[in-house]
């Protein structure tokens, strides 16, 4: 059996275009979409039994179009029906865990997540509509190995390494009394090793990291696929876009794509095989077939959704 990744979504929060937006990204993504294709939000589907059953890495808003645009996720047999075993969540950001609303109707789940994220989960009753005695919350550590299992504690076949990568509190939980960390921990962004149990193959999965360490360079060399952070271009893309959101990208917990301490350069003596950019803001000049900025990125991989179908990761 083989590995396979789907790639849900690849957009950053509010997708692309971004609903209230109209900068020239947005703009080309609604009158020239083969110039500028639009993507929902961030989320990727994991599966090691040939498609059968799918594990979720974070859920984003956009989950339920993104369960009708890929027939690997949608009911197979009787009445009710769901390939998805659950769902892993990497921040407590909105664009990772509001599609988890999407999972309602007492089906069987099991959510991971580590204790700040579930705590998130378990102070607003919203998330109650999760009934409890079907979707079973579990709670991680960080520089812990775990083996994901379903409702019932069979098995999936995929083992998730779980370690702490820079970032930032999720945006409704900053606390400015706390200083320029507004209350950040090491638990409210993780990077994630998956693997698959019987082959012992595996990839990376870092949809949000706001520095590229010594240690974080050391976990990711020689991988043979890494899922990255690939939000903004500039940390000032925001800002000189005009779109209304004063804040930089290393405010708001993402490093840049480009620049001498960006991803794309910092990803170059790694020695990684593929490297997919992951959670693009609307902003982000990659995001157009025809730019610059993706010609130079294409050589990393800009993330591309499957919809209609599922993408094989060997």
């Amino acid at each position: 059996m083989t590995m396979k990744v789907l790639v849900l979504g690849s957009a950053a929060g509010g997708g692309f275009p971004q609903w209230n937006c109209n900068c020239s990204n947005s703009s080309q993504a609604r009158k020239n979409p083969k110039r500028a294709k639009p993507r929902t939000q961030s989320s990727i589907a994991v599966s090691v039994d040939d498609g059968e059953n799918w594990f979720l890495f974070n859920a984003s808003p956009d989950l339920r179009q993104q369960i009708n645009d890929n027939v690997a996720l949608q009911p197979k047999i009787g009445i009710r029906h769901s390939p998805i075993l659950g769902a892993f969540i990497t921040n407590g950001d909105i664009d990772h865990i509001a599609g988890l609303l999407n999972l309602r109707e007492s089906h069987p789940l099991s959510i991971y997540a580590t204790k700040k994220v579930l705590n998130i989960l378990n102070s607003n009753s919203v998330f109650n509509v999760l009934n409890p005695d079907f979707v079973e919350r579990r709670e991680v550590s960080l520089n812990q190995t775990i083996l994901l299992e379903d409702k019932n504690k069979n098995s999936t076949g995929i083992e998730v390494e779980v370690f702490p990568v820079p970032g930032k509190v999720a945006l409704f939980l900053e606390d400015k009394t706390k200083g320029n960390n507004f209350g950040t921990n090491a638990e409210d962004t993780i990077g994630l090793k998956i693997i698959d149990t019987k082959t012992k193959k595996y990839f990376f999965y870092i949809p949000g990291c706001a520095d590229m360490t010594d240690n974080l360079k050391n976990r990711l060399k020689g991988a043979p696929l890494v899922f990255f952070d690939g939000t903004l271009w500039k940390d000032d893309e925001m800002l000189t876009a005009k779109v209304g959101v004063k804040k930089t990208g290393q405010r708001m917990g993402h490093m840049s794509m480009s620049g001498n301490k960006g991803s794309i350069e910092m990803f170059k003596d790694l020695n990684v095989k593929k490297k997919i950019f992951i959670h693009i803001n609307t902003t982000n000049p990659a995001l157009l077939e025809d730019s610059l900025e993706r010609k130079r990125s294409e050589e990393r991989r800009v993330g591309k959704e499957c919809r209609s179908r599922w993408s094989p990761y060997h």
